[in-house]
């Protein structure tokens, strides 16, 4: 009902019906950067790990400053060992191209800016012709903050950054997407508003395929849906809508959208920002959905996979620091949420993954246990579903996997 609520008050000013026009391929993935790296046991077990949570892609940042720290003499040590990983195990990798080194920057920290295009046009080169097999890539993260990317400004995104990559990207492999924005939710002190820097790119003729936000939350009280900040120029997951209309209106219809970190902390241990485990699990199924539903949405990256040790950095991940899963574990495997209530007329939409028709029992609780709604039944070939079933709020659905021997968290209703 809220989601029908939502999308009619704002329909007169932003957009038609998301079913409509739906992106019925969009794909999952995560981004946990230090934890592929050095996380506990071996790489081939981390990235092992991250197949059975069947993701569809991982982000991953191949750093400049790291990759090239002297100009020509390059270290692909990590990134071969993570991406050619991620390549043997069918998993598409999502290259971010970051930090510049002191050589091609004026001997400043990584933030900044090189002086010349083309000496991250000639990096972007080489990245790609190293890895034939990536084929979706975004350039730098989060510039329209100054603690990312120094000057910062639309202007020297767009001709130090964006454009020389794109070209040198495409150059090489053609049917490469490349990505631009990667911005954050707001632009923080000494920052621009994701939707200034949308039309600053635009005024400085940014080149690319699709646009990339990180559409965090920000607060606890915002939920996927809800509680979007009345602040007119930060663009969060609940004012996706937002962001789908000035891309468009910016570069056009045919550019996509990919949401390239999104999370919630938990509480415990974050209590300041944290919302309760059972509540990260509903939002990821919902984020999931919202996804699904929206126009031109191709990808979203739930970030981190394990909380990181310092509780005063993020705690979005599925599992707590010692490795103990949280509910959002089996959200993100097996993400269920509610479409839509009318009376008690209830609308449910959900995935198994990884992507590929799947049998599965969707299950009701009453008089004490887990009752079976119908047989068993398949999912469409990517893996989704979408069931209307006789129920009103407070009744509590999950799904049963059997190939998995597994159940999906717990859905209530609203």
């Amino acid at each position: 009902m809220r989601r029908l609520l939502l999308f009619a008050a704002l329909a007169a000013a932003l957009l038609a019906p998301a079913s409509a026009v739906a992106s019925p391929y969009v794909r999952y993935g995560v981004q946990d950067d230090a934890w592929v790296l050095y996380g506990p046991g071996t790489m081939d077990d981390r990235l092992d790990q991250l197949q059975s949570l069947g993701v569809d892609v991982v982000r991953f940042t191949v750093d400049w400053n790291a990759v090239e720290p002297r100009k020509g003499v390059y270290d692909w040590t990590l990134a071969d060992e993570v991406l050619n990983g991620l390549h043997a195990r069918g998993i598409a990798p999502l290259v971010t191209l970051y930090g510049a080194p002191r050589w091609a920057n004026g001997d400043r920290l990584a933030n900044w800016a090189p002086t010349s295009g083309s000496t991250f046009a000639a990096f972007a080169r080489t990245v790609a012709e190293r890895y034939p097999f990536v084929h979706l890539w975004t350039i730098w993260n989060e510039p329209n903050q100054v603690r990312s990317l120094r000057p910062t400004t639309p202007k020297t995104y767009v001709q130090k950054l964006l454009n020389p990559a794109y070209a040198a990207i495409h150059a090489v492999s053609p049917s490469s997407q490349v990505a631009g924005g990667v911005t954050a939710p707001r632009g923080a002190t000494g920052g621009v508003s994701p939707v200034a820097w949308i039309a600053g790119m635009k005024t400085w003729h940014a080149k690319l395929d699709a646009y990339a936000h990180n559409p965090y939350p920000l607060s606890p009280q915002e939920t996927p849906t809800t509680g979007a900040p009345r602040y007119g120029d930060t663009i969060t997951m609940a004012s996706l809508n937002r962001l789908l209309v000035d891309v468009k209106n910016a570069f056009g219809t045919k550019t996509r959208i990919w949401l390239t970190e999104y999370g919630y902390q938990t509480n415990p241990p974050d209590r300041t920002l944290g919302v309760s485990y059972a509540k990260q699990a509903k939002y990821m199924s919902e984020a999931a959905l919202r996804a699904y539903e929206a126009p031109r949405v191709d990808i979203l990256i739930h970030y981190l996979v394990v909380d990181e040790p310092d509780v005063g950095r993020w705690q979005s991940g599925v599992y707590t620091v010692t490795g103990t899963p949280k509910p959002s574990l089996q959200s993100f495997r097996f993400p269920l949420a509610e479409v839509s209530r009318a009376g008690t007329r209830t609308t449910l939409w959900g995935q198994v993954r990884p992507g590929g028709a799947e049998t599965y029992k969707l299950l009701r609780y009453a008089d004490g246990r887990w009752n079976a709604v119908g047989g068993t039944v398949r999912t469409t070939a990517r893996g989704y579903f979408q069931r209307t079933v006789n129920a009103g709020a407070g009744t509590r659905f999950r799904i049963w996997v059997p190939s998995q021997h597994t159940y999906s968290a717990i859905l209530t209703v609203t």
